[in-house]
């Protein structure tokens, strides 16, 4: 077995999502199990992700329809209790070791939106077990967060 790394995915340009999946569907076609936890998406696009299980099992806590960035932040804030129910799934399956690679897709933004503290997304991944994969995303750069991580690729727009 090959030691687990924490990898980022972040930055102004298109494509991070697009390419934590796809690490995690390479992991799932080599028979790995996947997890991807999404934050601040709504439901958009839900269905189509749903079609990747029971290979790479999609999870996600807030219960509105629009993406974060149109909600009021009276919304927002009833979103909070969701989003923590997540950060708390992701702890779990981390130290449980429910899965082989651990998508956490928009995690970074949390902070910003004062849904979590850079010290969650710490603990969350001083979780991982020695073998696990963990891909984070978001535009936000977490100073401690990027002190963990084993791969840091910055998505920046060129044109």
């Amino acid at each position: 077995m090959e030691k687990g790394v924490i990898q980022i995915y972040y930055g102004e340009g298109q494509g991070k999502t697009s390419a934590a999946l796809g690490n995690a569907i390479r992991k799932a076609s080599n028979g790995k199990s996947a997890y991807v936890v999404q934050f601040m998406k709504g439901q958009l696009g839900s269905e189509f992700l749903n079609r990747l299980e029971p290979e790479i099992k999609v999870f996600r806590f807030e219960r509105c329809s629009e993406g974060f960035d149109s909600l009021s932040e009276e919304e927002k804030q009833e979103q909070k209790m969701n989003i923590q129910n997540g950060l708390n799934f992701a702890k779990k399956a981390l130290v449980t070791g429910q899965c082989d690679v651990l998508v956490l897709d928009e995690i970074l933004g949390l902070v910003q939106e004062h849904m979590a503290t850079e010290e969650q997304i710490v603990e969350i991944l001083q979780a991982k077990s020695l073998f696990t994969d963990v891909i984070l995303t978001g535009r936000d750069r977490l100073p401690a967060v990027f002190d963990m991580a084993d791969n840091i690729l910055n998505i920046v727009p060129e044109k």
